[in-house]
Formats: structure tokens, C-alpha cells, sequence
């Protein structure tokens, strides 16, 4: 552990972890998710999951990663065998290519807040042509999105206590500052109550089998599970934390984030009149139209202060998307960090360099005509991210239930947590692990293959 080095303390480990969670997850995709399918009915039923099942397989994730003490492939490898290795792998590979995605997005949350607080969009008429115009201009997008994984690798390279964990100490708070004033704004808004109602009072006819969809994706989308990253930072705590409370934090935080920023998006959407079904573009498209009403003094402190929120959110989680590779050279090929961190750095932004290209810079790279059309940074979301995910916890469950054992992760997790074992939160986690998971997850993946490839839906 010391040659590793780790974090200093649980409140380190938690706000780093919760920092890996917390992304472009909570703010851009559950509001539009959310928006799409029933606001609080899908509210309801992503807390359910959030808690039922994905608290359950978080905990799994960080006992195996403290248990061997090493990277997502080495913790495999020791604890399973040989080939177990090739499951963290696995998630490594999809940290690496979510990355290479996550980052190119973040360099156009990084661009729309200069463009807010100090460039013209705001003057912009057409918000719809102009994220279009934004997103092809393969410049400005190449500048921000560099110096985000940049700044990304900085805070990467300075190790777990000196970088990660202090940048998170300062970020998280910081996070929540902001989003906390900016909702008290909103709420202040004409006709703002009419988001909180949509958000938080449920409709029972929205409830179907997409909405029910949609939500578990989100909840195991948002924590950060079945890539290795929380697998990483376990392997960095003592074995006197409390693994369980611990988790359970992680998960609260992130669900808070999630949860104020739809508090803080629905508000402002209906206080324009606007409609909360716009889908991915409701924050870039829809949210600009709305502080250009706000006035170019107000409309330039909220929007630029809400675009600054989308940029740590994304950093957070940029920073754990890195860590995982940088952890398996470092374990396995016994690399130095310094150099690792920066030739990763270099190699996943130059894999993302197609994912940029792709929103009209090039159209090789935006109509994929062997899928059906789409751009290759959807290509590379909806393959590494909707479908790759829910397999590795799956897969990841089954190891714990029938290669691990059960009895093997209770056993360390009662380490910091003596009262454990026997416990009914025992119980419930190793159900969830044994049963529940494997099958919603299989059945998941499964489904996602089915409609993204085959245009089939078993729902």
C-alpha cells in the first residue's frame, strides 16, 4: 500500500469516489432522462434502482479492489485466477474508450462556458444551428478539449493523496456550492413551481417499461460501476474502513447530485415555457435560449456559472476514467507513474480525436452507414458505455457469487465493519449480488445489444 500510496482517510476516499460518480451523468443525461420519461415517476424508479441494486454492487466493487490491493486486472487475477484478469481488463478498455468520448464532450461544456460568461452565444438566435456550427468546428473543440484532459492529467500525475484526493476535497464542495445557488435562483423564477411539480410530483401513467429502462441504465451509468474505477480506488483505502457506510455515502452523494440538478433544470425550463423532453439537447440547446431571456448581465452569471458546474462535474469524473489505466501500468508493467499519466493522456485524447470529428468535421466519421447512420462518438457511447457496462457488473456479480464467494467478500468487508456479518444489510447485498443483478443486468445488456444492433426489443 505504501508504494502505491493511498488515501489519507475515508472522508478522502469517499469525495474522491463520489467525485468518480458524480459526472456529466448527473447534470446532462439524467435531466434530459428524466425529462423524457415522466420526470418523477422516472425520479422514483431511478432511486429504487440506485439503492436495490447498485448500491449492492458498488460495495462488491470496492471489497475486490481492497481485498488484492491492486488494479482492475491485477485484482482479478489474484483473487479469481489467470483468467479472471481478462474481466478487469475488460473495464479498463472501457474506462479508456469512455474517455476518449467523456472528454471531447467536457471540451464543449469548457467551450460553452467561455462562450457564455465572456464570448457572444448569448446573442446567437438560432441555439439549435449553433451547437451544431459549435460541435463541427474541429479548432475551438481541439483547444478545449486538450487542455481539459490536461488539466485532467495534472492532477492525475501528482498520485492519490497529493492530486486525486486533494483536487477532489476542493472540486466536490465547490460543486455543490454552485449548484445549491443556482437553484435557489431558479426557484425564484415565474412559473418555476411548475418544474418542481413535474419533477417531483409522480404520475402514475407515466410508469412503463421504458421509463423502468431507462432508469437502471441511468443509476449504473451515473455510479461509475462495471469499469473498474471504484475497483481502483478500493484497492487505495485501509482495511480499517467501513466499506459498507462508505458506499453507501458514495451513493448518496451522487444521487444528490442527480437529483438538485434536475431540481435546478426543471425550474428553469418552465419558467421560459420550454419543454423538459428535448433529450440530449435540452442543456446545450435548450438552457442557452433560456438565460439569453434571463437578461446579458444575469444570463451570463447563471449560464456561465451553470456551464462551470457542467466542468467540474466532468473533471471529477475524467480524473477516475484516467486513473484506472494509469493503475494497471503502473501495477503491472511496473512503469512510473509521471511518465504513464502523460503518454495515457496523449494516446486516449488521440483516440478521441474521431469521436470530435464525427458532429460534421468529417463525415466518415458522423454517418456511420453499418450503424445505421449514427456518428462514431455514438458508436463508441452506446457500445463501450449502454451495452459494455451492464455486462461487466453482471459479469462482475457472477465472479462474487461463484468464483469469489460471498462468504470471501463478507469476510472483508467485516474488516472496519465487525457488526456485518450476519446483518441484514449482509443478506440484502449478497442476494442482490447472487440473484437480482446477474439477471437485471444480463437481461439489460442482452436488450441493448438486441435494439442498438438488431433494431429488436424483448420489452
Amino acid at each position: 500500500m505504501a508504494s502505491r500510496g493511498g488515501f489519507s482517510n475515508r472522508i478522502g476516499f469517499v469525495l474522491a469516489a463520489a467525485g468518480s460518480a458524480v459526472g456529466l451523468g448527473n447534470i446532462w443525461k439524467f435531466p434530459y432522462e428524466a425529462g423524457q420519461n415522466g420526470g418523477a415517476m422516472f425520479l422514483l424508479v431511478y432511486l429504487f434502482f440506485t439503492f436495490i441494486i447498485c448500491y449492492p454492487i458498488m460495495v462488491g466493487e470496492i471489497s475486490i479492489g481492497r481485498r488484492a490491493g491492486k488494479d482492475a486486472y491485477g485484482s482479478y487475477k489474484k483473487i479469481g485466477g489467470g483468467r479472471w484478469g481478462i474481466l478487469g481488463l475488460f473495464g479498463i478498455i472501457c474506462g479508456v474508450m469512455i474517455l476518449s468520448f467523456y472528454n471531447v464532450v467536457a471540451g464543449w461544456a469548457f467551450g460553452y462556458f467561455l462562450e457564455i460568461s465572456f464570448g457572444s452565444l448569448l446573442k446567437e438566435g438560432d441555439f439549435g444551428a449553433f451547437f451544431g456550427r459549435y460541435t463541427a468546428d474541429y479548432g475551438d473543440n481541439f483547444i478545449f478539449s486538450i487542455c481539459f484532459m490536461i488539466i485532467t492529467a495534472f492532477i492525475v500525475v501528482r498520485g492519490i493523496s497529493g492530486g486525486i484526493e486533494k483536487a477532489s476535497r476542493i472540486l466536490m464542495p465547490t460543486l455543490f456550492i454552485i449548484l445549491i445557488g443556482l437553484i435557489i435562483y431558479s426557484l425564484t423564477l415565474e412559473n418555476a413551481m411548475d418544474g418542481v411539480r413535474f419533477y417531483l410530483l409522480p404520475d402514475p401513467s407515466k410508469l412503463n417499461i421504458e421509463t423502468i429502462y431507462s432508469a437502471l441504465g441511468q443509476a449504473f451509468f451515473s455510479l461509475s460501476l462495471g469499469m473498474g474505477a471504484l475497483i481502483t480506488y478500493g484497492s487505495y483505502i485501509d482495511k480499517n474502513q467501513n466499506i459498507a457506510t462508505s458506499a453507501a455515502m458514495i451513493t448518496v452523494m451522487d444521487v444528490s447530485v442527480a437529483f438538485l440538478a434536475g431540481l435546478l433544470i426543471f425550474p428553469l425550463v418552465f419558467s421560459q415555457g420550454q419543454t423538459p423532453t428535448e433529450g440530449p439537447g435540452l442543456v446545450f440547446v435548450v438552457l442557452p435560449g433560456i438565460f439569453e431571456a434571463m437578461g446579458p448581465l444575469v444570463g451570463r452569471i447563471i449560464g456561465g456559472g451553470f456551464f462551470l458546474l457542467l466542468c467540474f462535474a466532468a473533471l471529477t469524473s475524467t480524473i477516475s476514467l484516467l486513473e484506472v489505466p494509469v493503475a494497471f501500468l503502473v501495477d503491472e508493467k511496473k512503469l512510473p507513474r509521471k511518465a504513464v499519466v502523460w503518454i495515457l493522456a496523449a494516446f486516449i485524447f488521440l483516440v478521441g480525436l474521431p469521436s470530435m470529428l464525427s458532429q460534421g468535421a468529417v463525415e466518415a466519421f458522423s454517418s456511420l452507414s453499418w450503424y445505421d447512420d449514427k456518428s462514431f462518438l455514438d458508436f463508441v457511447a452506446e457500445v463501450f458505455s449502454d451495452i459494455s457496462l451492464p455486462l461487466g457488473g453482471c459479469l462482475m456479480s457472477i465472479f462474487i457469487a461463484y468464483r469469489w464467494k460471498t462468504y470471501n467478500m463478507s469476510e472483508e468487508i467485516g474488516n472496519g465493519y465487525p457488526a456485518y456479518k450476519g446483518s441484514i444489510i449482509e443478506k440484502f447485498v449478497n442476494v442482490v449480488i447472487t440473484i437480482l443483478a446477474p439477471i437485471m443486468l444480463g437481461l439489460m445488456f442482452i436488450n441493448t445489444m438486441l435494439s442498438k444492433f438488431f433494431e429488436i426489443s424483448m420489452f
